[in-house]
Protein backbone atom coordinates (compact mmCIF):
# COMPACT_ATOMS: atom_id res chain seq x y z
CA UNK A 1 0.00 0.00 0.00
CA UNK A 2 1.28 3.46 -0.84
CA UNK A 3 2.48 5.66 1.97
CA UNK A 4 1.22 9.22 1.58
CA UNK A 5 3.17 12.15 2.92
CA UNK A 6 1.08 13.83 5.67
CA UNK A 7 1.88 17.23 4.14
CA UNK A 8 0.55 15.99 0.79
CA UNK A 9 -2.63 14.75 2.49
CA UNK A 10 -3.13 18.05 4.34
CA UNK A 11 -2.99 19.90 1.01
CA UNK A 12 -6.22 18.12 0.05
CA UNK A 13 -7.82 18.77 3.43
CA UNK A 14 -7.33 22.53 3.25
CA UNK A 15 -10.58 24.30 4.11
CA UNK A 16 -12.02 21.21 5.82
CA UNK A 17 -14.56 21.98 8.54
CA UNK A 18 -13.87 20.05 11.73
CA UNK A 19 -15.04 18.03 13.51
CA UNK A 20 -15.46 15.65 10.61
CA UNK A 21 -15.88 11.92 10.26
CA UNK A 22 -13.87 9.65 7.99
CA UNK A 23 -16.37 9.80 5.11
CA UNK A 24 -16.53 13.60 5.21
CA UNK A 25 -12.74 13.78 5.13
CA UNK A 26 -12.55 11.41 2.15
CA UNK A 27 -15.27 13.30 0.27
CA UNK A 28 -13.55 16.64 0.88
CA UNK A 29 -10.19 15.31 -0.29
CA UNK A 30 -11.78 13.92 -3.46
CA UNK A 31 -13.48 17.27 -4.10
CA UNK A 32 -10.05 18.92 -3.79
CA UNK A 33 -8.59 16.59 -6.42
CA UNK A 34 -6.81 14.06 -4.20
CA UNK A 35 -5.10 11.27 -6.12
CA UNK A 36 -5.75 7.57 -5.53
CA UNK A 37 -2.79 7.17 -3.15
CA UNK A 38 -4.17 9.85 -0.83
CA UNK A 39 -7.71 8.46 -0.99
CA UNK A 40 -6.44 4.94 -0.21
CA UNK A 41 -4.62 6.25 2.86
CA UNK A 42 -7.71 8.13 4.05
CA UNK A 43 -9.84 5.01 3.57
CA UNK A 44 -7.62 3.27 6.14
CA UNK A 45 -8.42 5.81 8.85
CA UNK A 46 -10.33 4.50 11.87
CA UNK A 47 -14.05 5.27 11.86
CA UNK A 48 -14.37 8.21 14.25
CA UNK A 49 -14.74 11.96 14.40
CA UNK A 50 -11.58 13.98 13.87
CA UNK A 51 -11.46 17.33 15.68
CA UNK A 52 -8.53 18.88 13.81
CA UNK A 53 -6.23 18.40 10.85
CA UNK A 54 -3.58 17.33 13.37
CA UNK A 55 -5.86 14.47 14.48
CA UNK A 56 -5.99 13.27 10.87
CA UNK A 57 -2.20 13.52 10.49
CA UNK A 58 -1.64 11.62 13.72
CA UNK A 59 -4.02 8.83 12.61
CA UNK A 60 -2.27 8.62 9.22
CA UNK A 61 1.06 8.26 11.01
CA UNK A 62 -0.30 5.24 12.86
CA UNK A 63 -1.38 3.44 9.68
CA UNK A 64 1.05 0.68 8.72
Amino acid sequence: MAKANPIQVQKYLSGMDYPADKDEIIDHAKDQGADNDVVQILQQLPERDYKTAADVSKAIGQIE
